[in-house]
């Protein structure tokens, strides 16, 4: 059976808590940004993913290469990567091979990343009922560690983009106790991680959006494994 974050991965990461960023850049593994059919862009923002990788390279010695792949939902590659991103605004349609496509991937080591963009809430939970039709997002409290990992969000989220003007939400599917997919509503993380003159979001803003950022990509690549 396909394992995503194998015993070699891990070692990746961890050996970029003691090696120097030249050895570093021979060993580093990249991320995932899932493509996807349907009425939503997944491709807006392409520089949010790589800001963020660069910017948890430089607050933890993590061996990542800040230069992400696009993979399709249903595609085999997606084993290759041990965290994946999805965004947009609009709809998602995928079949019954992309579901159980998606399905093995969490199931065996994955961990999928989405932010709600505006106007992805609906679709994207209609997809996990495709994935999982008998499990249900639950929402993340804010003791878990995915807030405290390396920066510490006592009061959850951070609020980038107004939205609906509700308060940032983080939701949540755990499979073995282990949770596989963060999912983050009226929050809208990865406008802030996108180079400053796309938003205009104030630095204070775009700082912590990185920083729960790499809460996120941290927990996901060490927690449960």
């Amino acid at each position: 059976m396909k394992r995503i974050v194998t015993s070699f991965l891990l070692t990746l990461f961890l050996l970029g808590l003691v090696l120097p960023a030249s050895a570093q850049q021979s060993s580093s593994f990249k991320l995932a940004r899932i493509k996807y059919r349907g009425a939503g862009d997944w491709y807006n923002d392409p520089s949010s993913l790589k800001n963020l990788a660069e910017f948890a390279r430089q607050q933890v010695p993590i061996a990542i290469n800040p230069e992400y792949d696009d993979v399709a939902i249903g595609s085999s590659d997606l084993f290759e990567y041990p965290f994946a991103f999805l965004t947009g605004h609009g709809s998602i349609s995928i079949n019954q091979t992309e579901a159980a496509n998606l399905r093995e991937y969490l199931n065996n080591g994955g961990f999928l990343y989405i932010d709600d963009d505006y106007g992805l809430d609906k679709h994207f939970r209609d997809v996990i009922k495709q994935v999982y039709p008998d499990e249900e997002l639950i929402e993340i409290p804010f003791d878990h560690p995915i807030y405290h990992q390396v920066y510490d969000f006592p009061e959850g989220l951070p609020k980038v983009h107004e939205h609906d003007g509700k308060p940032p939400r983080g939701f949540g599917l755990l499979r073995n106790g282990r949770l596989v997919l963060f999912y983050t509503y009226e929050s809208n993380l990865a406008d802030g991680w996108a180079n400053p003159e796309v938003h205009n979001d104030p630095a204070a803003i775009r700082q912590k959006a990185l920083q729960m950022g790499t809460n996120i990509l941290v927990y996901a690549l060490t927690s449960g494994r």
